[in-house]
């Protein structure tokens, strides 16, 4: 028979406090979450750098262990043939160094080092086995062509590398020998001075064929993203955007004008026979800067350039080099060469 509902009286009797303690603390579960459709995901649009902001702690190779009878052969420059490319923030062209290894007779580990920024490309002879690669510099260096699973160690100046730095040619070459004991408990046996982006390793045989890494990166793909090119590259696809336009002799009087109201006119003499065409012809390599503008790298020397600041743009920004940077709203001239050209 059922218990009668008893109604609260003055004889009925306490609650368990155990019994209630324990209701309260095991509230029901939660519902298991819905099980998503399979197509509820997308990949992930993210581009992952393409190299560790953080150096290795230590100079050595982790996991590798030096042959007894491998050779330490060192390759290099100071610089490599130039492109166009920016591999860095150095505000430094990058270069280029093509490295052809031939040494069939016994295991090979290279030491690679330029000063300035470069990329790497190594090919190899059949028979020739590449051990292991120390990548070395001032600048960023990359390499491209060897399987992922030859063992490389990249020690830079600039990434702060644990073995430092060291380069063939000049200054560089001090430091060969110690970075290679170092890392490889030796001393390099032969080094190599690269010429016009090309080493050669070895005796390479006339028309022996060579082979790299099926999956090598090419060139291009080192090239820094959203960074313009280096050079008249640079300077071309500004132009090719409607950042830059070719300078006009307008606009060296605008500037000239600009300059001698806040300045005053040049304290020199009136000159018998000056070309007045002449003092007013716009200087080689001119552009007018009519948007926001990020000057590329390697503007030095014959590459250099001379840039005409619109009124109410924003100063260029990035390192102008040998060029002239000139303000048409206040008559000011920003560079090293300013009042040479």
């Amino acid at each position: 028979m059922a218990e009668p509902n008893v109604q609260a009286t003055a004889g009925r009797r306490a609650p368990d406090p155990a019994v209630e303690v324990a209701t309260r603390a095991e509230p029901a579960p939660a519902p298991a979450p819905a099980a998503q459709p399979a197509d509820a995901t997308k990949p992930f649009a993210f581009e992952a750098p393409t190299e560790a902001d953080t150096p290795p702690t230590t100079c050595r190779i982790d996991g590798f262990v030096m042959p007894a009878n491998a050779k330490v052969y060192a390759a290099g420059a100071y610089a490599g043939k130039q492109t166009d490319l920016q591999i860095d923030q150095s505000g430094h062209q990058a270069t280029t160094i093509q490295v052809a290894v031939h040494a069939p007779d016994a295991p090979v580990v290279l030491l690679l080092g330029a000063y300035e920024p470069t990329v790497w490309s190594v090919g190899w002879t059949r028979g020739t086995r590449i051990a292991a690669v120390l990548l070395t510099g001032y600048h960023r260096q990359q390499l491209t062509g060897l399987p992922a699973e030859v063992p490389l160690l990249v020690s830079t100046y600039d990434n702060r590398g644990p073995c430092g730095y060291a380069y063939v040619g000049g200054e560089g070459s001090v430091k060969l020998n110690p970075l290679a004991r170092e890392v490889f408990g030796r001393a390099v046996d032969v080094a190599y001075e690269a010429r016009d982006g090309r080493a050669v390793v070895g005796r390479l045989p006339p028309g022996a064929p060579l082979v790299t890494d099926a999956a090598a990166a090419p060139v291009q793909d080192f090239q820094l993203k959203g960074v313009a090119p280096a050079g008249q590259a640079g300077i071309d696809a500004a132009l090719r955007t409607g950042i830059l336009r070719p300078a006009t002799a307008a606009d060296l009087r605008a500037w000239e004008a600009a300059r001698q109201q806040n300045t005053g006119a040049p304290d020199v003499p009136r000159i018998e026979g000056a070309s007045a065409a002449r003092e007013q012809s716009v200087p080689y390599r001119s552009y007018t800067v009519l948007k926001a503008f990020a000057l590329p790298a390697g503007l030095y020397g014959a590459h250099s350039a001379t840039f005409f600041v619109a009124p109410g743009v924003p100063a260029p920004t990035g390192n102008p080099g040998h060029s002239d940077v000139r303000f048409i709203e206040n008559g000011r001239c920003l560079g090293v060469t300013c009042g040479m050209r």
